[in-house]
């Protein structure tokens, strides 16, 4: 086939055309574009409401239910539910793989077939989760009122979702609307009817009905009657009560309409002003390039008619991060690419060089084709596979080139030259390459979270790989035949000349220096080796001396800061209010910290504020760091930040957060069991032990302190009344937490309508205890003298996990000055002394130290998967046991290398860099087997002695290997290089691919060499020593 192709050039430009214009295709159709690859599992969301109940009421008569109806289903992964105070939901993971359609099914039958849940439990919602994708965030602010801003925000909502191409806009940071029917005590008595009573004229009277037709000559007439009430006008005229006098109740003469929203507090601020959003999502393969461009023309179409006032704005615009990642993954490419053309340029030929290039756009929009048949985004991996593979898929063709190249140059024709120039390194050639795809390929089987992220390297790298195997096998030659040398043309002028200059130098710097001390490193090749392997001791004692730290998931910077503050449940939201005025004012005062003076303009750009009743985030967005006049780092904004707030007085937690890429929290320690008090009381402990760590800071743990109750007991007294237990808490929570006497959709609002007492009936406990209680005999009564009332405490959140309550205690480290894995490896030693005493209560690590076990526990079989798979793939064309062993022995040293590389980059260890090592095992050895392949020929098939063909191939095989490596490492040079935010999470994995070949290209040319020749020597001992145990054996037999 190679020697078919090379004769007919059609045919091998039709297949160069094909492969271009299938990836433009790829491209046009629709590459997804994404920041990151989807990582969460396939979720069903069963979500029930049961207003006004307690957290451990939801748990036990919701979701407790909900987890056994649904446990023993096939395809459950894990199953975790969520209870607060009036509702729960559960989630239920999929097992990966298992059609997730077929389980919410299954889910809903088994939910739907539960009779027993509490009488006031809502109809459960199931649903698929649906990914949807944050694009951009339209912000509307002014100082205007809070229904102005949301009115404003709903146009906004609605005009958006009229623009083609987008549709998902949904309104953030607003309160939901709310029709409360307020009606004192006092008003009830005095015209003698109940909140009950108002809830039912309300359920009557508001609703349309239809009697159906009146059958008439000219045809059906409908019969209806339109009494749904919407407004408050509407609610205000419904009749409660006629009496006997003929007089009538109206709602409007005994209670108060409020037409307005939920009571629960917020109050959002964008830049200082009162603000609302829209976000702006994706949905499917919707690109968020566009999307993001449409929404930033409505916005500036709309200033010029905007309210006086008002602002319209964007923010967290994911858009700009992925063009801006992308365009820095484009710009590394493109730098990357020049630098490979210039190095073949140099040592090759130019038409050579640009010949053998061509193999990395074929190769790419190879690549494009696959992935759109296998639904693969552009994201920063997949982007980050493309610039790792740069300088390696042309590894093949520049093999292929210089030996086509190299027979040119002996006199051969271009056709012939071409065909036996190929076939002669077509076996190392191809095995090289399968033995990079074989070293990738684990990547693709990482488990977890992590494993959905990193495996898009390899569904780029092997398309890429193999079809730069097709372009050096059947398009490279049909086109090196045409080249002519010009050896001899003395006319040769310009850059021409000079190239060639250069690369008659560097053959005889070949001859002249490498050629002498290969001669002599074999000669003293025991003293050699014995060198080589001395370094490696050295540089392998200074490694796990600890000399060199590792960090699983480094702290990457991003380019927003975030603080989150939590309250106890139940502050009033002044109090959060004012603390979280204190950390905005703090936020405003490092903005003009860092504005420059010439400029005017601050490198915070925008300041964001988010307070609600237990809860405040206030985030600070930052110019992108490749764009900054000031230099500075978001963690150090951060520090600065928490230093400026101090601590919070009765705060659960304060955390700051300026991470671009986060696995989970450094400490996340989940214990598991059925008690609340006991996991409280191992948590304090936890918690009491972590903060006598010095670099191990934000401690905190996931139970809230907890909500004040007022539990509620029936009396002797109430019992003689004949008041039962529900008697009394229906009429309290109707007066307390509402009557529910509607829903009703207004527009795209589900509206609620509510009927209770006016807020400051609500707001004492002695209002509670005055409250008087309907008896069956028709008596109101005191509650205080039916019930008595007992103060406590109840959990604000119960969390469950797989059928257990389970209580998380996180905490952040400080992994500039702190060793983790020693940190962690001490916290398990406490927690295994301590849980003697708990033998109810397991516990698990999570966060970082789950996603580092899953990937190590991947990574460990994946390494001697590769590895065999390696030895196999080399001694399948060797032909020999031993030398695959002598080829992979660069491996160490290549590890070594990358080590290395980090030191002299001054970055540590991470799992990006053990990934790379990996993948380096297969890359690494590439040039060995290159080598050892032609020494095969010349002492095999030539017949010439085994010296002599090594230092041969040595000489010959030089510049193949050289210049493959130096393409490598290029290639990946401006990625090194590059200093945005988000390049400085993928250049571990460049430092271990890129210093690793360099280095082991070093020893690859000098240690296989003398090891060839000391395994021959090992072979010749043991054969004189077997012929003469042999003839002993003879003789005395004899």
């Amino acid at each position: 086939m190679i020697a078919w192709f090379a004769r007919n050039s059609v045919a091998a430009n039709l297949l160069m055309v094909s492969i271009l214009m299938g990836g433009v295709l790829a491209i046009s159709n629709g590459v997804r574009l994404e920041i990151f690859p989807p990582a969460d599992p396939d979720t069903i969301i069963v979500q029930v409401p049961l207003r006004g109940a307690t957290p451990e009421d939801v748990e036990l008569g919701v979701a407790v239910r909900i987890e056994e109806a649904v446990q023993d289903l096939e395809g459950i992964d894990r199953i975790v539910s969520v209870s607060t105070e009036g509702s729960t939901r559960v989630s239920i993971e999929a097992d990966k793989g298992y059609d997730p359609r077929q389980l919410l099914d299954d889910i809903k039958s088994r939910v739907d077939a539960i009779n027993t849940f509490p009488a006031d439990t809502e109809k459960p919602v199931i649903s698929l989760r649906q990914r949807r994708f944050g694009v951009i965030d339209v912000v509307v602010a002014g100082d205007y009122s809070e229904v102005e801003i949301r009115t404003f925000a709903e146009q906004v909502r609605d005009e958006l979702l009229r623009i083609e191409g987008i549709t998902h806009a949904e309104l953030d940071a607003v309160r939901q609307y709310e029709i409360a029917i307020e009606v004192s005590p006092d008003r009830l008595r005095e015209f003698d009817v109940t909140l009950a009573d108002i809830g039912r004229a309300i359920r009557e009277s508001s609703v349309d009905l239809s009697a159906g037709n009146v059958r008439t000559d000219g045809g059906d007439v409908l019969i209806r009657s339109k009494g749904q009430a919407y407004r408050r006008a509407d609610f205000d005229v419904i009749v409660v009560k006629t009496n006997p006098d003929g007089s009538i109740v109206r709602i409007g003469d005994i209670a108060t309409v409020v037409d307005g929203f939920v009571e629960d507090a917020m109050h959002t601020r964008f830049n200082g002003k009162h603000a609302a959003f829209v976000g702006i999502s994706r949905v499917g393969n919707q690109n968020a390039l566009d999307i993001a461009k449409k929404v930033k023309e409505y916005i500036e179409s709309r200033q010029a008619t905007l309210p006086v006032g008002l602002e319209l704005s964007y923010w967290d615009d994911d858009s700009a991060r992925l063009e801006d990642r992308l365009g820095i993954m484009m710009t590394s490419a493109v730098q990357g690419s020049v630098l490979v053309i210039v190095l073949l340029s140099l040592f090759l030929r130019p038409a050579v060089g640009l010949w053998v290039f061509l193999g990395i756009p074929i190769s790419f929009f190879g690549a494009f084709i696959i992935m759109y048949l296998l639904d693969v985004s552009l994201n920063l991996m997949s982007a980050f596979g493309f610039i790792l593979v740069l300088g390696i898929v042309v590894d093949d063709a520049i093999v292929t080139g210089e030996n086509i190249y190299a027979r040119m140059r002996e006199g051969n024709k271009g056709l012939s030259a071409a065909i036996v120039g190929t076939k002669e390194v077509a076996i190392p050639v191809t095995f090289g390459i399968l033995t990079t795809i074989a070293a990738f390929g684990p990547l693709a089987f990482i488990e977890g979270r992590m494993g959905d992220i990193f495996s898009q390297i390899p569904l780029v790298v092997i398309p890429v790989l193999l079809f730069s195997l097709i372009e050096s096998k059947l398009i490279l030659p049909a086109h090196l035949k045409h080249i002519e040398l010009h050896e001899r043309d003395n006319k040769m002028t310009g850059f021409q000349a000079w190239q060639t200059r250069f690369a008659d130098g560097f053959e005889d710097f070949i001859l002249k220096y490498y050629k002498p001390l290969l001669r002599s490193a074999i000669r003293h090749r025991y003293s050699t080796a014995a060198a080589f392997l001395g370094v490696l001791i050295i540089l392998v004692t200074l490694i796990f001396s600890g000399w060199t730290r590792f960090t699983a998931f480094p702290r990457i910077e991003g380019e927003t800061v975030r603080a989150t503050l939590t309250m106890p449940a139940g502050t009033p939201f002044e109090v959060t209010h004012r603390y979280a005025e204190k950390i905005y004012l703090a936020a405003r005062e490092l903005q003009d910290k860092y504005r420059d003076e010439e400029t005017g303009q601050s490198m915070v750009t925008n300041i964001l504020a988010n307070v609600s009743a237990d809860s405040a985030r206030i985030q600070m967005e930052t110019v992108p760091r490749q764009d900054r006049t000031i230099e500075f780092s978001t963690n150090v904004l951060g520090s600065e930040w928490r230093k400026l707030i101090g601590s919070v007085p009765g705060a659960e937690s304060l955390n700051f957060r300026s991470s671009f890429f986060r696995a989970g929290d450094p400490v996340d320690v989940q214990f598991s069991g059925n008690s609340l008090e006991t996991l409280t009381t191992v948590g304090d402990q936890l918690k009491e032990h972590l903060a006598t760590y010095p670099g191990v800071f934000e401690i905190a743990d996931s139970l809230s302190n907890g909500k004040e109750e007022l539990q509620i007991e029936l009396s002797p007294q109430g019992h003689l009344l004949g008041l039962t237990r529900s008697d009394i808490v229906n009429q309290v929570g109707q007066a307390f937490k509402g009557l529910q006497a509607q829903r009703i959709q207004r527009g795209r609002d589900d509206v609620r309508v509510i009927v209770r007492f006016p807020l400051g009936e609500r707001s004492a406990i002695a209002s509670l205890n005055e409250m008087l209680i309907s008896t069956p005999a028709g008596y109101s009564i005191p509650l205080a003298n039916v019930a008595e009332i007992n103060p406590g405490r109840g959990p604000s959140q119960i969390r469950r996990i797989d059928g257990y309550r389970v209580l998380n205690v996180t905490a952040d480290v400080d992994k500039e000055n702190t060793n983790t894995t020693v940190l962690m490896a001490s916290i398990s030693a406490f927690l295994d002394e301590l849980l003697v005493k708990y033998p109810s209560v397991s516990y698990s690590l999570e966060g970082e130290q789950r996603r580092q076990a899953e990937t190590f526990g991947s990574l460990q079989l994946g390494i001697m998967v590769v590895l065999f798979v390696i030895y196999c793939m080399l001694a399948l064309p060797l032909k020999s046991y031993t030398q695959p062993i002598v080829i992979m022995s660069v491996i160490p040293f290549g590890i070594i290398g990358a080590v290395i590389g980090h030191w002299l980059m001054g970055y540590t260890l991470t799992m990006l860099s053990m990934l790379g090592l990996m993948a380096l095992t297969g890359v690494a050895i590439n040039d060995s087997l290159v080598l050892v392949d032609y020494v095969n020929q010349r002492h095999r098939a030539a017949g010439d002695s085994l010296r002599r063909s090594v230092e041969r191939a040595g000489v010959v095989r030089f510049r193949p290997v050289l210049l493959t490596s130096l393409t490598t490492f290029f290639g990946l040079l401006p990625l090194l290089l590059e200093r945005s935010s988000s390049a400085q999470f993928l250049v571990p994995m460049a430092i271990s691919l890129g210093f690793g070949i360099l280095f082991a290209t070093a020893i690859t040319l000098i240690l296989v060499p003398i090891n060839i020749m000391i395994g021959d020597d090992i072979r010749r001992f043991l054969r004189r020593r077997y012929i003469n145990l042999r003839g002993a054996v003879l003789e005395q037999g004899g």
